[in-house]
């Protein structure tokens, strides 16, 4: 017999979203308790700012609200949201002249949920190792930061990526590649 915690998450975020348009709120939170970690992660790592992230964030969410259609049922939920966020980021850009967007130092603790407080230790190293990561994610071209957060804190599919970034699943798998080989020969020269 299921338990009422592995139904509720074999729900799938088409379903939540048919049901929060037909006036159900408690479908919404849960869409957004799924998505809303991941989708600020990848804003924060695409574009490195983590004021412009949250900006771009409610955007998103708001948009998602405002909207009366559903996403398109051979598109997953989390791959509409995150092309719905990087549009918002891409108009940004292109209303302030932007390319890219310089790159911030962001704090992860504001907004993940954490069971216990780190010691002023942990905390240090903490900040040090995201300060090392973002300068590394920095380096990487643009095309390859994108494929890569997608990846690590979107947590989408080689095919869900290509499909968003309108790129062929090869070029996304050799960015990725790339991504994954230049962090690691980064990291390690900073460590060394």
């Amino acid at each position: 017999m299921k338990s009422a915690v592995s139904e509720s998450k074999e729900v799938d975020d088409a379903s939540l979203l048919r049901r929060y348009r037909q006036g159900d709120a408690e479908a919404f939170a849960q869409l957004y308790q799924r998505h809303r970690l991941g989708l600020f992660r990848f804003l924060c790592g695409l574009c490195g700012d983590q004021t412009l992230a949250e900006e771009i964030f409610q955007e998103t969410w708001l948009s998602i609200v405002r909207s009366e259609s559903l996403q398109r049922e051979a598109v997953l939920f989390k791959t509409w949201l995150y092309q719905i966020a990087r549009n918002r980021l891409i108009d940004y850009w292109r209303k302030h002249g932007k390319a890219d967007a310089s790159c911030d130092e962001y704090d992860e603790q504001q907004h993940a949920q954490l069971d216990s407080q780190p010691g002023p230790e942990q905390q240090l190293d903490l900040i040090q190792d995201q300060r090392r990561l973002q300068l590394a994610l920095d380096d990487l071209p643009a095309e390859q930061r994108e494929v890569f957060v997608l990846r690590a804190h979107g947590q989408l599919e080689v095919h869900e990526i290509a499909e968003l970034t309108r790129t062929p699943a090869e070029t996304v798998k050799s960015r990725l590649r790339y991504a994954m080989q230049k962090l690691r020969r980064l990291l390690e020269e900073v460590s060394v």
